[in-house]
């Protein structure tokens, strides 16, 4: 009996049920949308983030000891303390592999340039020895990595070295100093080199030679030998826990904190994948990526929730004139013996059924809407998954009846005589 009276209540005043169902469609269709968006978008902003630069460096440890004496801060020589090339395949085994997009050595050289009518005949400059793209084997994985991932703004005239080659880059302001240009073929320190390209970065590397890890090694006469690394990972924002040290936390406090890609943590595993090493994130780079994706979810969270306002005032304003221009069946109904709670329910299954309906619809609509977000803002394809058609049909609901509930309240308190007049 309850149920036929819901379906015959639902099947009155279909224009009024049009607009509230179409309210809360648009809303949930927003809502939907902003959610998938949200939480399949993290990882791909942070990898998109990932092309401004490394945010985790590694050093050789003699490097990172801190003395202080008498309030002045000095570093010990650390001339002979290098990383080991052969370890570098070592990042891609960490628990975390899968969040290392890229890492690139570098391991800096003073080397002589010779120049030829000049009086002094010779120029002393940094030499930069890194990877350009390189493929670098750990375990059956091929993974190329380099300068031309970790550092994508740098910009070259001319051509990229090959890593096994004897060609370099040559930074924009030194050349501007040299009687060079790209093909030429220069002395170096001894060594026959040929410019393939000129390196514009904004940066230091503009007064540097910039050359392939295996020529730096050969002209400081150390194979195997690298200064520092550069590694660029995807990271989630610090929280309370990631800034605890990793030795004050015991059993499942720490494997949580081990287990969560903080860049403290990442830091950590790669510590213990180098030997005599230390790793740190850039700080700056770290902070101002967790502030973006911090505020990109605050922004997806408030435009989600300024729709289903928007969608609970409609379904309001629909549903009270719906049930004002019912009061006559309310007071008939309480006329024939009906109690506040009898009425209300009949009401209130009447809207739950309303914004199911309108939360099918609008997790579908949601679900094309996000696809298209993604492809047109983000240039990623947006999968929204099954287990938030759930999540949606509760929000729709809870929405629903807050926004009917002012209205039942109004219905079930109407006196029906009043009511059978038609003097409300």
């Amino acid at each position: 009996m309850f149920a036929r009276l819901v379906y015959e209540s639902f099947r009155r005043q279909k224009r009024r049920k049009l607009l509230a169902g179409a309210a809360i469609t648009l809303g949930v269709t927003v809502a939907t949308a902003m959610i998938a968006v949200a939480t399949d978008i993290g990882d791909k902003i942070s990898r998109e983030l990932r092309t401004i630069g490394a945010n985790l460096v590694v050093t050789p440890q003699d490097e990172a000891l801190d003395v202080n004496i008498g309030g002045v801060h000095l570093q010990p020589p650390s001339d002979s303390a290098y990383l080991s090339e052969a370890d570098l395949p070592k990042i891609k085994g960490i628990f975390w592999h899968n969040n290392i997009t890229a890492f690139a050595p570098m391991l800096p050289v003073n080397v002589t340039v010779d120049i030829p009518g000049s009086s002094g005949g010779k120029k002393e400059v940094t030499l930069l020895g890194t990877y350009f793209a390189k493929q670098v084997s750990y375990g059956k994985q091929g993974f190329v990595t380099g300068v031309r991932k970790t550092h994508s703004w740098w910009r070259v005239s001319g051509a990229w070295p090959a890593d096994h080659s004897s060609d370099l880059l040559i930074g924009e302001r030194l050349a501007r100093t040299l009687p060079y240009k790209v093909g030429d073929e220069i002395a170096l320190s001894g060594h026959s080199v040929k410019i393939a390209g000129i390196l514009s970065t904004g940066s230091a590397e503009d007064d540097q030679i910039v050359a392939p890890l295996a020529l730096a090694q050969a002209i400081l006469g150390k194979p195997g030998a690298v200064r520092r690394i550069y590694v660029s990972a995807i990271t989630k924002p610090e929280d309370a826990l990631a800034r605890r040290d990793p030795r004050s936390l015991t059993g499942p406090m720490y494997d949580r904190w081990y287990c969560s890609p903080y860049p403290q943590s990442i830091a950590y595993q790669l510590q213990e994948a180098i030997p005599h090493s230390h790793a740190e994130q850039i700080r700056q780079v770290a902070q101002n990526e967790g502030a973006v994706l911090t505020k990109i979810e605050g922004l997806f969270f408030l435009v989600t929730l300024a729709a289903l306002l928007a969608s609970a005032l409609a379904v309001s304003a629909a549903m009270a004139t719906a049930i004002f221009e019912r009061r006559g069946e309310v007071g008939l109904m309480k006329a024939l013996g009906a109690g506040k709670m009898a009425v209300a329910s009949i009401f209130f299954a009447e809207a739950t059924l309303l914004a199911l309906i309108g939360g099918v619809a609008g997790f579908a609509a949601g679900s094309v809407l996000a696809r298209q977000i993604g492809r047109t803002i983000f240039d990623s394809q947006i999968s929204v998954q099954p287990v938030l058609l759930p999540v949606v049909l509760v929000i729709a609901v809870l929405v629903t009846i807050l926004g009917s509930a002012t209205s039942i309240r109004g219905a079930v308190s109407l006196d029906p005589v009043y009511a059978l007049r038609g003097e409300l």
